[in-house]
């Protein structure tokens, strides 16, 4: 598979991943060997990052659209996800309230299909 997908599936940002994973093609086997036992630069990004948008997202409890709207296009590190949780910025709090009443409504629409 591609670099890209494979960071992707690793959950890591692939522009952070030494140059020799960015340029190769990884096999299915080597990704389950990376998930089964990553190694330090592997274990050293999911750490400190820089994380890309989802894991960012999920960091937040927000949707990646939501990141979006707060003006976060790019990659953070871990302190950086830190310092933003901390200061907890006005769209910060808008976005969880957002994401908290889409997943009520979530919950709502699979209650209603399993009564119906």
């Amino acid at each position: 598979m591609k670099p890209a997908t494979a960071a992707k599936k690793l959950g890591v940002y692939l522009e952070a991943t030494p140059a020799e994973f960015q340029e190769g093609v990884v096999s299915r086997d080597e990704l389950n060997a990376l998930q089964a036992e990553p190694p330090e630069w592997l274990r050293e990004l999911r750490r400190n990052g820089p994380h890309p948008r989802p894991v960012i997202a999920a960091k937040l409890g927000i949707s990646i659209s939501g990141l979006a709207r707060g003006g976060i296009t790019g990659a953070l590190t871990t302190d950086q996800i830190d310092a933003v949780k901390t200061e907890e910025p006005d769209w910060l709090k808008r976005e969880r309230e957002t994401q908290a009443e889409v997943r009520k409504e979530e919950a709502r629409v699979k209650a209603a299909r399993t009564d119906g």
